[in-house]
C-alpha cells in the first residue's frame, strides 16, 4: 500500500513538471522591431496570417514587438534565437509571425500576425 501511494504521488509529480515546461514557450516573448517598412508606410498587424484578414494595428519602422515566436510554417523565433541575425531574417523572409499586441492601447492584448520581411531581432 506504501509503495503504491509513494508510485502514484511521483508520478503526479512528474504529470504537474511536464505540464509546466510544455508551457515555457507560452509565457516567453522575442523582442524584435519593425524595419524595412518603406517611407511613411507601416506594418500591419492583422488577426490571422493573409493580407486578406482583418487588420488589428499598424506600426512604424524602430517600433519593438511581442513576438510569441510562432511562425508559419513551423518557425519559432525562440528556436532560431542563437543563430547570427541576418539568419534569423532569411528563416522568417516569407512567413508570418504572431505578435502579442494592444492594438486599442487600453491593456487588452490579442494575438494577431505581422509579415516576417518587415521585422528583425531587436
Amino acid at each position: 500500500m506504501k509503495s503504491c501511494v509513494s508510485t502514484a504521488m511521483s508520478v503526479a509529480v512528474l504529470a504537474a513538471g511536464l505540464a509546466f515546461s510544455s508551457q515555457s514557450h507560452a509565457t516567453v516573448f522575442a523582442a524584435w522591431q519593425v524595419v524595412g517598412v518603406p517611407f511613411g508606410d507601416t506594418l500591419n498587424a492583422r488577426k490571422y496570417p493573409s493580407n486578406a484578414s482583418q487588420k488589428q494595428a499598424a506600426y512604424p519602422n524602430g517600433t519593438v514587438l511581442q513576438m510569441t515566436g510562432r511562425c508559419t510554417g513551423g518557425v519559432n523565433l525562440l528556436d532560431i534565437a542563437r543563430q547570427p541575425q541576418w539568419k534569423q531574417r532569411q528563416a522568417i523572409r516569407y512567413r508570418w509571425c504572431e505578435v502579442w499586441h494592444d492594438p486599442a492601447q487600453n491593456g487588452h492584448f490579442v494575438a494577431g500576425w505581422v509579415y516576417g520581411k518587415y521585422i528583425a531581432p531587436y
